[in-house]
C-alpha cells in the first residue's frame, strides 16, 4: 500500500453503528437539564440491591453454608438433652382445698431438700442449685403430677428420675411422721400436767393429813379429797382422749403415706432427632444467610466505589460511550500472544469502538491514548487487539506502552525499554515503544520540536507510522502533561466497583489539564441492572462519534 492510499485511509468517512451500547451526542446536558439528573444520583433502587447481592452470591451463600455446618456442629457438641419423666400419686386425703395440696407437693419435688436428698442417693458431687434447673415437677390433676429430668442419656435420665421420685416420697414420709411425732408428743405433754395436777393434790392431801385432827382440818381433807377425785376423772378422760387421737393421727400418717405413690417408673421420653436436627441445621442455614445478605447490603449502602454509567461519567466529566459485562481474565499461555491469547465476545466489541473513537488527524500519525484507571490487563489486551486489526489493513502502527511493567509490550513480547518490532499472533508486525522506567515524563513523538524532545529511534518510527496507539496511567503525584506529546485525545477505561470518585475525577481532569480531548468512558463490568444513560451532567467539550480509520 503507497503512502498516498495509507493516508486515504486516514480520512474521515461515516459508517455504520458499530456493534454494542454505542451512543453519540452532539453535547452534554445543560445546566437546566442537571436537576433530573441529580435526582437519581445515587438513588438506591430494588435493581441496585438485587445486582449486588448477584455480584456477591459467592459470599453470601458461603455464609449460609458455613452456618448450616456451625449449626450441624452445635448439634454434635451440644446435643439435644435425654429426656425421663415419672408420675406421682397423691393421697385423696390431703387436707386443705382440692388441688392446693398438689401444687405444695410439686414445689416441695422442685425444692434444694429433694434435690440434695436425691443427689446423695445417686452419689454425684452436683449441687442441688444446679440440679433443680435440669428437672421439673408439671401439675397434671389434683392428685397428679410430673417429674421430667434431662440429663446427658437414657440411663441417666431416668435413674434420676427414679432418685427424685423415691427422695420426693422419702421427704413426704418423714414430714408426716415429724408431724406425728409432734402430735404425740403434744397429747403426752396433757397428759403428764393431768398426772402433776393428781400428783400435786395428793402432796396436799398428804400435808394436811399430818396435822392435828381438827374440825378445820377434816374439812380441807374433804375437799381435796373430792378435787383429788376431779383430778383423777380428768386424767382418765386425757387419757382416754389422746389415746383416740394417737391412734388416728398413726392411722391417717400410715394412709398419707401409703396413698403417695409412683403412679408410672421412671421412663425415657423419646427424642425428636429430625426436629432438632432441622432447628439447629436450619436455624444455622437462615442465621448465616441473613448474616451475609445483610453484609452484602451494607456494603453496597456505604460503598464509595462507583458502578452506574451516570455516576462514572459526573466523576469523568465526560460521557459512558460504551459499557460491557464482567471480563474473565484469559489463562496466559507461553505459545499465544497479543489477541490470540485473549479471547472473549467483549474486546471485539471495545476495539470496534475504539476504531471509531480515534480523533481525525489531518497529519500522520493519527493518536490515542488509552487511560486505565484501575485495571491494566483488560485495557492492555484491548491496545493490543487494536493494533493488530489496524496492522491486518495493512497500516503501520506504533504502540507505546507508559504503564509500569508494561503489560501491553508484554503482550506482545517486547517488555524491555527502546523501540522494538514485534509480529502479533497473525504475522503483522507493529513497533512497540517503551520507555525507560526512571523516565518519569516520557515526551511522545507528538511534541514540539520532535526530533530534539523524543529519542531518534521514537521519531523515526513515528515519521512513518499511520498510528500511534498508547497506554498509559496516571499518578495524581505526578500529573499527566506529558499526555499532550502522545496523543490529541484519551478514552479511559473504568472498571465498575473499583475506583472511587475523587480517582476517577482525578483521572479526568488530569487529562483535561494536558490538554487532550477526553473523548469517552469505556466501563467494564457494568451491571445489567444498570439504566442510567452515563452522561455527564456537568458541562464539557462537545462530543461526536469519530470515524474509523480505514474502510
Amino acid at each position: 500500500m503507497s503512502d498516498g492510499d495509507l493516508r486515504g485511509a486516514l480520512s474521515l468517512s461515516q459508517g455504520d453503528d458499530p456493534p454494542g451500547r454505542f451512543w453519540a451526542f452532539d453535547e452534554f446536558l445543560t445546566d437546566e437539564d442537571t436537576s433530573t439528573t441529580d435526582l437519581t444520583s445515587g438513588f438506591t433502587s430494588m435493581g441496585f440491591i438485587r445486582a449486588a447481592l448477584r455480584r456477591s452470591a459467592w459470599f453470601w451463600c458461603t455464609t449460609a453454608v458455613v452456618g448450616m455446618l456451625a449449626g450441624f456442629a452445635a448439634l454434635k457438641h451440644f446435643p439435644p438433652s435425654y429426656q425421663a419423666s415419672t408420675t406421682i400419686l397423691l393421697s385423696n386425703n390431703l387436707p386443705g382445698p382440692p388441688g392446693e395440696a398438689v401444687q405444695d407437693d410439686a414445689a416441695i419435688a422442685q425444692s434444694r431438700a429433694v434435690a440434695g436428698s436425691a443427689l446423695r442417693a445417686l452419689g454425684l458431687p452436683q449441687s442441688p442449685e444446679s440440679f433443680t434447673g435440669d428437672y421439673t415437677a408439671a401439675v397434671v390433676t389434683n392428685r397428679v403430677f410430673v417429674i421430667t429430668v434431662k440429663a446427658t442419656s437414657y440411663n441417666a435420665a431416668v435413674r434420676e428420675a427414679k432418685a427424685l421420685a423415691s427422695a420426693f416420697i422419702r421427704f413426704q414420709t418423714q414430714q408426716l411422721e415429724s408431724q406425728e411425732r409432734l402430735v404425740d408428743n403434744a397429747l403426752q405433754q396433757q397428759i403428764a400436767t393431768a398426772r402433776q395436777h393428781v400428783n400435786s393434790i395428793n402432796s396436799r392431801i398428804k400435808a394436811v393429813s399430818a396435822q392435828p385432827p381438827t374440825a378445820t382440818q377434816r374439812a380441807k381433807l374433804s375437799i381435796l379429797a373430792d378435787d383429788r377425785k376431779e383430778a383423777k376423772i380428768a386424767l382418765i378422760q386425757t387419757e382416754t382422749a389422746n389415746l383416740g387421737s394417737e391412734a388416728a393421727t398413726k392411722i391417717q400418717t400410715a394412709t398419707l403415706v401409703k396413698g403417695t405413690q409412683i403412679l408410672d417408673p421412671a421412663v425415657p421420653l423419646p427424642l425428636h432427632t429430625k426436629r432438632y436436627l432441622a432447628l439447629y441445621v436450619g436455624g444455622g442455614f437462615l442465621a448465616g444467610l441473613m448474616l451475609g445478605l445483610f453484609i452484602v447490603i451494607l456494603r453496597a449502602l456505604v460503598s464509595d466505589r462507583l458502578r452506574r454509567r451516570d455516576d462514572v461519567a459526573r466523576a469523568l466529566g465526560a460521557p459512558v460511550m460504551l459499557s460491557v459485562g464482567k471480563v474473565r481474565s484469559a489463562r496466559w499461555r507461553p505459545s499465544r500472544r497479543g489477541r490470540a491469547a485473549a479471547p472473549g465476545a467483549a474486546i471485539p466489541r471495545i476495539v470496534a469502538y475504539l476504531r471509531r473513537a480515534v480523533p481525525p488527524s489531518s497529519q500522520n500519525p493519527a493518536s490515542l491514548v488509552i487511560v486505565p484507571v484501575d485495571d491494566v490487563q483488560l485495557p492492555a489486551r484491548c491496545v493490543v487487539a487494536l493494533a493488530e486489526s489496524y496492522t491486518q489493513q495493512g497500516l503501520r502502527v506504533v504502540v507505546a506502552d507508559l504503564c509500569h511493567d508494561a503489560p501491553a509490550a508484554r503482550l506482545l513480547g517486547a517488555a524491555e525499554p527502546g523501540v522494538h518490532t514485534a509480529t502479533s499472533a497473525d504475522g503483522a508486525r507493529l513497533l512497540v515503544m517503551v520507555p525507560d522506567p526512571e523516565d518519569v515524563f516520557p515526551v511522545g513523538p507528538l511534541g514540539r520540536p520532535r526530533r530534539s524532545e523524543a529519542t531518534e529511534p521514537l521519531a523515526a518510527a513515528c515519521a512513518s507510522a499511520d498510528l500511534v496507539l498508547t497506554l498509559a496511567t496516571l499518578d495524581p503525584s505526578i500529573g499527566g502533561q506529558h499526555l499532550a506529546g502522545w496523543a490529541r485525545g484519551a478514552v479511559v477505561f473504568v472498571t465498575a466497583g473499583r475506583s472511587s470518585a475523587p480517582r476517577i475525577h482525578a483521572v479526568g481532569e488530569m487529562i483535561r489539564l494536558s490538554g487532550m480531548e477526553l473523548i469517552s468512558a469505556v466501563l467494564v463490568g457494568a451491571d445489567k441492572s444498570d439504566e442510567s444513560l452515563g452522561v455527564s451532567a456537568s458541562p464539557g467539550p462537545r462530543v461526536s462519534v469519530s470515524h474509523s480509520l480505514g474502510s
